[in-house]
């Protein structure tokens, strides 16, 4: 398998880290978060500019009809800076439903808005007593007339408080937890009867709350199947986990560097403590834990598009699952070398770690992943077994 980048990936590659280097440093990150939606609205227009936004989406609907390879590349440098912008809930998690699910009106209307940067999507799947079950669904949408009306509680949405759009999964026939009879639907943000709680998260993002009720949804805010969707769910899912795991890679990348710089130039009985040969190991030990995980994000944006769907699962848990047990072992290495300075709001390393922690919380943790590999068998699950 040829892994080299083409051309045009690596001009890529080269433009966004360059925006992120001239743009996004520790302190850009922390002035950005104290403006009005907690994000700088000036990078998302820069975003725009450069054609990340619109990176998947098929050129026939106004995006540049890019591959996961491409949205790996995106979202490692993001990764590396830390970025507060949606991104990921716009492009990643609702693009990708419009992508898979949207019919051509829907997505001729709403692509060429989100790549100019003039609309912000969130994808609201969580409930409370959900946890990682996508398919746990007892939001209810019920047909009036003609069209929908939607009762029930989202929670979670990431940057749901900034979304002008939010995509909602609701069940419209069965009992709960049946993977069958769940369906999408583009609500309004300021839709009557749809009210938010914002919230920041523990990494600094924002999240909301969202409750319906008595949401009325016409007939063409339907994506796809009112009840067949979750094959759609499931496979967008599969695609956030591989861009996750290409995010934290990017952390993972930067906590090395700085903890390295930092070995380099922290002085203590008269000498730099990276003199130290157990310091040394231990960054070592940091460095194999990144290269392993490097390799298995890899592995996970070529799996993205497997037809497969036991095959595709199979392989984005066994890269989650390694995402998850490289970011406690990484983060906390990292933590350690740095002492008392790493425990401080003020030094980066620990909004790292805090990111990486909750990218492994993020579509099913470290346990929930192994448990899913023992359940599909093959060569990882017995590897999940034996662990």
């Amino acid at each position: 398998m040829d892994l080299d980048l083409s051309e045009e990936q690596r001009l890529l590659k080269d433009g966004v880290e360059r925006l992120m280097r001239e743009h996004y440093s520790f302190e850009d990150r922390r002035k950005y978060r104290t403006e009005k939606l907690g994000f700088s609205e000036a990078m998302w227009a820069r975003y725009a500019e450069l054609g990340l936004l619109g990176l998947p989406f098929a050129e026939s609907h106004g995006g540049l009809g890019a591959g996961a390879v491409e949205t790996m590349i995106v979202m490692e440098a993001f990764g590396k800076a830390l970025i507060l912008e949606p991104y990921f809930a716009t492009v990643v998690l609702a693009g990708g439903i419009l992508r898979h699910g949207a019919n051509e009106a829907q997505n001729s209307k709403l692509v060429p808005a989100i790549a100019g940067g003039r609309m912000k999507l969130a994808f609201a799947y969580a409930e409370p007593q959900s946890r990682y079950d996508l398919f746990d669904v007892e939001t209810q949408a019920k047909r009036d007339g003609d069209g929908w009306v939607l009762n029930g509680t989202k929670g979670l949405v990431l940057h749901g408080d900034a979304a002008d759009k939010i995509i909602v999964s609701a069940r419209t026939a069965g009992c709960a937890r049946e993977k069958d009879g769940i369906g999408l639907f583009l609500v309004d943000a300021n839709a009557p009867g749809l009210m938010r709680r914002a919230y920041p998260t523990q990494d600094g993002l924002r999240a909301a709350e969202i409750t319906l009720q008595n949401v009325r949804m016409a007939a063409a805010d339907v994506i796809g199947d009112p009840a067949g969707a979750f094959p759609i769910i499931s496979r967008v899912a599969d695609e956030a986990i591989a861009a996750l795991c290409a995010e934290a890679i990017g952390c993972f990348a930067e906590m090395h560097a700085i903890t390295v710089n930092y070995l380099k130039t922290r002085k203590q009985f008269g000498t730099t403590i990276g003199s130290f040969q157990v310091l040394q190991h231990r960054a070592v030990d940091m460095f194999v834990e990144l290269e392993q995980s490097r390799s298995m994000a890899t592995y996970a944006t070529m799996m993205a598009g497997e037809s497969d769907v036991t095959e595709r699962e199979r392989a984005l848990s066994a890269a989650k699952a390694q995402i998850g047990q490289s970011s406690k072992a990484l983060g906390r290495q990292a933590i350690q070398l740095h002492g008392g300075i790493g425990m401080t709001m003020e030094y980066s390393i620990g909004h790292y770690f805090k990111h990486v922690t909750m990218i492994d919380a993020s579509f099913g943790d470290t346990d929930h992943h192994l448990q899913r590999l023992a359940s599909l068998g093959g060569l990882f699950g017995e590897q999940a077994i034996q662990r």
